[in-house]
């Protein structure tokens, strides 16, 4: 494992910075012959760090009085200065000899080219990019520990992905939001999927359980609807320990969102591994559902059953089908809720008193709240 410090982060950087030079060296040696004029390239230093003549590069300009982060383009003893951005205003410039119209206009193209060879430099070499190709599946898993040795990443610590998914929010973005909450670069990647739609892949520490990552998730939710009036759901996926696992992970994180849109809507927080047997009713095939729901239920059942009566099925299951508890919270007579639930055997052929038929009638209700979701399984 690789103990990342200021010192790494500092030589990645340089070193990052030093490939870029080399690519820009490679453009401006091939144009040489073309533009015929010296041209290069300056970074925010001043120090030419690519050049048609050789022997210009490492030299130092002197550019007192430009401000480099209000301007595009300016003279300086008799070339012509067009600035590029990499990350932040002024990162680069390019020069070419001469203060015409011609010197301008190759200096204009040379930088729209640099400027677009260094976005693509950077993808490459940027880890959140290849954390997100490694969570949306879009690099073979051969490749991905080759790519991790490139950028001296490690492979094996545990990680967990959050998909935060926004569903009412103002102009504040959920991006920044968890971006500031998560500052570290180095250990939490954060990006966007879609226009709702943030994925957090989160290091995990040794000592920290499942309940830590929960009320960690919590926290974030509160902080987006707290102070910023973002609306959010999370879903978790598990937590894995190989970088190749981040994908399943993602895909749990998915699934959470989806099988707690279906069977619990009031949670704002779902973990895959909470899921219980509404994860594997989720990932059965519809046909499925309806043979179970009919050779269950005789036709047509099940939807004779009114609100009332589904609400005093639920409160006895949440009472462990307990007869006098469930009563005393229904604020309704024992003998009156014994006449209820007879009166579901009567219709079902289920007595919910009955640990079986119980568990039965659950799943059933479950099924059938699935399939009412309208799922696109087949």
């Amino acid at each position: 494992m690789w103990k990342i410090t200021k010192n790494d982060k500092d030589e990645r950087r340089e070193e990052t910075d030093i490939m870029a030079n080399r690519v820009f060296q490679s453009v401006i040696y091939q144009m040489k012959d073309s533009i015929k004029r010296s041209t290069g390239v300056i970074d925010e230093t001043g120090t030419v760090v690519a050049c048609s003549d050789l022997s210009r590069i490492g030299e130092v300009q002197q550019l007192d009085g430009v401000d480099r982060s209000n301007v595009e383009s300016f003279l300086r003893d008799g070339c012509t200065y067009r600035l590029f951005t990499a990350n932040r205003p002024g990162d680069y410039a390019v020069f070419v000899e001469g203060t015409d119209d011609i010197a301008a206009g190759y200096a204009g193209v040379l930088a729209v080219s640099l400027h677009n060879i260094k976005q693509l430099h950077d993808e490459k070499y940027d880890r959140t990019n290849f954390i997100k190709n490694v969570v949306m599946d879009n690099i073979l898993p051969g490749d991905i520990y080759a790519k991790a040795r490139e950028l001296h990443f490690a492979t094996d610590v545990t990680r967990v992905v959050l998909l935060i998914r926004v569903l009412q929010g103002t102009d504040v973005s959920a991006y920044d939001v968890v971006g500031n909450l998560f500052p570290d670069k180095q250990k939490d990647f954060i990006f966007n999927i879609s226009e709702t739609d943030t994925v957090l892949v989160k290091e995990v520490k040794k000592g920290i359980s499942r309940e830590d990552i929960e009320n960690m998730t919590a926290s974030i939710v509160d902080t987006l609807s707290g102070e910023h009036y973002i609306r959010a759901v999370v879903g978790i996926g598990t937590t894995i320990s190989s970088i190749k696992e981040l994908a399943t992970s993602f895909k749990e994180s998915q699934i959470a969102l989806e099988v707690g849109k279906v069977f619990d809507n009031e949670q704002s927080v779902i973990s895959y591994d909470n899921l219980g047997i509404a994860r594997l009713i989720y990932q059965l095939p519809t046909t499925l559902c309806d043979m179970f729901l009919k050779e269950v239920f005789k036709q047509g059942s099940i939807e004779s059953l009114d609100s009332e009566t589904l609400f005093t099925i639920q409160r006895f299951f949440e009472n462990n089908l307990n007869v006098s508890e469930t009563s005393r919270g229904l604020f309704v007579h024992r003998n009156t809720l014994v006449y209820r639930l007879e009166k579901i055997k009567k219709l079902t052929g289920l007595d919910l008193r009955e640990f079986d038929d119980a568990i039965v009638f659950k799943v059933a209700l479950m099924v059938k709240k699935y399939l009412s979701s309208n799922p696109a399984k087949y």
